[in-house]
């Protein structure tokens, strides 16, 4: 029996890293929500390098993370993403914001690891490429936003 996982992106580590953060405490209640139902965080050596832009990564917590490499699969993948986000750019209507090509390379991560069943980001420029991808490419895993807390996300009763 194969094994949930959820991708998380750089955006969910900014917020779950900084208690002040707005949205620290959906990103707390979603780790210990994988937690507790033994659905296995990954994180790519793709975020591992955004969010040491800005930080250290000794400041992730990696013994919990599985960390996935960006391999050759995920590039392919990769790259017939960002063609449709590219060919698309003027109906996503985005805000100010160039296109980021880590975005495909983390959404082919997401389709091509076969256990990754959920993309948790708070970005909500990403959710647009998503929905365009969803509907071009059929993506196999499901966005998850951030500002949405897990109990809202699965239904559950607190």
């Amino acid at each position: 029996m194969m094994h949930k996982s959820v991708l998380l992106d750089t955006s969910f580590f900014l917020r779950f890293l900084n208690t002040n953060d707005p949205l620290f405490r959906n990103a707390d209640g979603y780790y210990r929500y994988f937690l507790e139902q033994e659905i296995a965080m990954i994180i790519s050596t793709v975020s591992i390098a955004e969010y040491c832009v800005g930080g250290d990564i000794s400041e992730l917590p990696l013994r919990n993370l599985r960390i996935v490499p960006f391999n050759f699969s995920h590039a392919k993948r990769a790259g017939s993403f960002a063609k449709i986000v590219f060919e698309n750019k003027g109906r996503l209507k985005l805000n100010e914001r160039n296109i980021i090509p880590n975005d495909a390379k983390l959404f082919a991560q997401a389709d091509e690891e076969i256990s990754v069943q959920y993309y948790l980001s708070s970005d909500s420029e990403s959710v647009k490429m998503y929905n365009l991808l969803k509907q071009e490419a059929n993506p196999q895993f499901d966005f998850i936003d951030l500002k949405n807390s897990h109990n809202d996300v699965f239904g559950l009763l607190f």
